[in-house]
């Protein structure tokens, strides 16, 4: 709204949490480097995720995370963990948690890289859509904010996240909903890698398409019909009504 109302001329956004629709008067400038998309384990002693007893309670806010996480142990006892960062630290320091997950790039970019335990693997644990990347919006009107900004634009970061918002927003998806994906490049090729998900684990529905770095959005929706067309379609609508 600021934006709108030229209060501002610049917003700073984590890409993850900003809807696929945008105002039309409205446009993503630029986004920054991407930071590491994954997910981060932190526990209280060193290892990893298979090193957790059974029944280990894990907190998470997402249920993109918590499906996965189910998915790859289902005897595990995944609780809601909400918060701020320093919130949620606390609770496991006090042994509330045995492990919690959360996004690599936020404990990087906050200086806590150091409670990272274990990253996990996106063959385990898909990334949020656009998790780890800044996106600087500006008004598509405002002519030379957009040529001051465009100098901080970083191409590759910007081909992975066109495809992976591509394949949300053709699947109706929010930030909350337990839908993943994560693209990378490949020489002249992009690979993007995208999920549905029931929230207790019992189904993922997942796949994987190419194509041309010169048209990412497509890539997307391509591989959003795919995976509707696997049967995430009933799935979602199901997750939208409840």
């Amino acid at each position: 709204m600021a934006l709108e109302e030229q209060r501002a001329d610049i917003a700073v956004h984590s890409m993850k949490d900003l809807p696929g629709d945008l105002p039309e008067s409205l446009t993503i400038a630029a986004v920054l480097e991407r930071a590491d998309a994954r997910d981060a384990l932190l526990m209280g002693s060193a290892g990893g995720l298979e090193d957790l007893p059974r029944g280990a309670r894990v907190g998470t806010s997402s249920l993109r995370r918590q499906a996965q996480l189910l998915a790859a142990r289902p005897d595990l006892n995944v609780q809601s963990l909400r918060g701020n960062v320093d919130t949620r630290l606390r609770r496991l320091d006090a042994g509330d948690m045995d492990a919690i997950v959360l996004a690599c790039a936020g404990l990087i970019r906050l200086g806590l890289e150091s409670r990272i335990t274990a990253r996990l693997d996106p063959k385990i644990c898909l990334p949020a859509v656009a998790q780890g990347v800044i996106g600087i919006e500006c008004r598509g009107t405002d002519s030379r904010t957009l040529e001051l900004v465009a100098m901080l634009n970083h191409r590759d970061t910007r081909i992975a996240m066109d495809a992976e918002r591509s394949f949300a927003h053709r699947l109706g998806g929010s930030c909350q909903s337990p839908i993943a994906a994560h693209a990378r490049l490949e020489g002249r090729s992009l690979l993007l890698d995208g999920l549905v998900a029931e929230p207790d684990g019992s189904r993922l529905v997942r796949d994987t398409a190419s194509g041309s770095v010169d048209d990412p959005a497509a890539l997307g929706r391509l591989l959003a019909e795919r995976i509707l067309d696997a049967g995430a379609g009933p799935l979602l609508e199901r997750l939208r009504a409840g």
